[in-house]
């Protein structure tokens, strides 16, 4: 296998490549509604700068999306993917029942890949600082919520989701 081969670039979905801003309500509630949350996920419209960025990567590494979703979206998932338009690749998910934080389940996963990662694209903060401690080269997402109050909060409400709750 070459080097360029194993070479893996690791992309993030949701607030990378779906704009999840239209479901975020569901985080809001008290119990935060998990399961309409992932729900609408088949909705969500596609961000033109993170497809910018995999169409990029794709061009010279293998892909792989690692998302905070659960195991039961892979379906889904798969399908909003191919309906977008965006580079084949392996799905990672997180195990359906997993509550811990995104950051420690990200990083776990990542750590089980058998492929030397050239960069990991993901929107969490702390994911992003993570996975830097770690020794994985990110490139944190900043165009899925923007600099706006309104997108400002958006990204705060769903980043402490997956802190406190897991995405299960």
């Amino acid at each position: 296998m070459s080097d360029r081969a194993r070479d893996t670039a690791v992309i993030d979905i949701d607030g990378v490549l779906a704009d999840v801003r239209h479901r975020l309500h569901h985080l809001r509630t008290r119990p935060k509604d998990w399961d309409a949350f992932f729900a609408a996920a088949q909705h969500d419209p596609p961000l033109p700068e993170g497809f910018a960025v995999v169409r990029t990567l794709a061009d010279r590494h293998r892909v792989v999306y690692l998302s905070g979703r659960p195991e039961r979206l892979r379906g889904v998932t798969e399908r909003w993917l191919r309906q977008h338009g965006a580079p084949p690749g392996t799905l990672l998910l997180r195990r359906d029942g997993d509550l811990r934080p995104a950051r420690r389940v990200k990083l776990e996963r990542l750590r089980e890949l058998q492929a030397r990662v050239v960069v990991v694209v993901d929107d969490d903060p702390a994911v992003c600082a993570t996975l830097r401690a770690a020794g994985f080269p990110v490139l944190q997402a900043t165009w899925g919520f923007g600099e706006e109050n309104e997108h400002g909060e958006a990204a705060r409400t769903l980043h402490e989701a997956q802190e406190r709750n897991g995405r299960s």
